[in-house]
């Protein structure tokens, strides 16, 4: 039988970096939204052993460093079964493009899988498995609004935002997580006199990194960015009004709870270091907000960016005009938690 489902992308309402940790790693704080752009995953289990992985796109690794391939590994193995798991993929998504696209194609394939196999692995197997492959792949086993932390691994469901229209736009640039990360820590100052350098080689989707020589480190203190984004977000969760912030009247709070989210002044740290690098990025961002949005961003590393609005004309509108001058971008909409299991499947459930 083969199992097809949808992979979902994701876009960082936020997203806010740490210090340098000693395995690599920063830590993170980013508030994670999933979105109704998707890829297309099938899989199929026959005879023999093995896993086989089948995409057009050339940009997607067939062998084991791709994401579904290792989480498959995993979950045969954790499930003492043996069989040829084929796994197709359907790009529609970008590749390193912020979208969290390869994560989420490794837990739909896992999910498949499982339904392919007819047995399912315990809840928290499942995360575990999920983490180990990369750091956000557990909020796709959530879905809708999710805090992320730690290394953006550990993903505790929030309160699900209402839907909401907005415009994605994909341009065609692929930044590396890794070096944006090399560039916020130079930035920093992590690297500075008398700190050993650390060469790690990080998985574009945040996989554990492989680290090639590390003495001991002299970390930062915990930013003063970090608190703030943690007493915001905290704020805003016990829907206490913050100091300075307006807080929207007159309506439920079903319908302003996410404009109360970004007029808490969140941001995502890495349009420090992307924006210089890439311009085009940056006037992409302004171009989504003179259109109306009410609030605009890079999502992840990037180079996808994203803006929010308050209707499904303002977000054709805005995308049709980006389109026009060569700028790929398309009119979606953000996922309930709900709407984003309800829409999960496609066949073999």
């Amino acid at each position: 039988m083969t199992v097809t489902v949808r992979s979902f992308a994701k876009i960082n309402l936020g997203l806010c970096i740490g210090a340098l940790r000693p395995d690599g790693f920063h830590d993170l704080r980013t508030v994670y939204q999933t979105i109704a752009l998707h890829d297309i995953i099938r899989v199929q289990v026959g005879r023999g052993t093995g896993i086989e992985i089948h995409c057009d796109d050339p940009r997607v690794p067939k062998d084991q460093t791709n994401t579904c391939y290792r989480i498959a590994e995993r979950a045969m193995e954790s499930l003492h079964v043996r069989g040829r798991v084929t796994i197709t993929i359907e790009k529609r998504l970008p590749v390193q493009g912020g979208l969290g696209a390869g994560s989420g194609n490794a837990v739909a394939t896992l999910l498949a899988l499982e339904r392919a196999l007819n047995k399912s692995l315990p809840g928290d197997e499942r995360l575990r498995i999920a983490a180990e492959v990369g750091s956000d792949l557990p909020l796709f086993l959530v879905g809708g609004t999710a805090l992320g932390v730690g290394r953006g691994e550990e993903v505790y469901p929030l309160g699900d935002l209402p839907s909401t229209h907005c415009v994605v736009v994909t341009p065609e640039i692929g930044v590396s997580t890794p070096r944006a990360f090399a560039d916020w820590d130079s930035m920093v100052g992590v690297a500075g006199k008398g700190t050993a350098e650390l060469r790690s080689a990080r998985t574009a989707e945040g996989g554990r990194p492989h680290v090639a020589r590390a003495a001991k480190l002299t970390l930062l203190a915990p930013s003063d960015r970090m608190i703030e984004f943690g007493r915001v977000v905290s704020a805003w969760l016990s829907s206490q009004p913050l100091s300075g912030v307006p807080v929207s009247k007159g309506r439920g709070r079903a319908e302003t709870s996410l404009l109360d989210l970004v007029r808490t002044g969140i941001e995502n740290d890495f349009e420090q270091v992307v924006f210089p690098k890439y311009p085009e990025l940056r006037e992409v961002k302004s171009v989504l907000e003179r259109a109306g949005a009410f609030y605009a961003s890079l999502s992840g590393s990037g180079s996808a960016l994203y803006g929010l609005f308050g209707s499904r004309a303002a977000t054709q509108k805005a995308a049709a005009r980006l389109q026009r001058d060569g700028v790929p971008a398309v009119a979606t909409t953000t996922l309930t938690r709900r709407q984003y299991w309800r829409k999960f499947p496609v066949s073999g459930f």
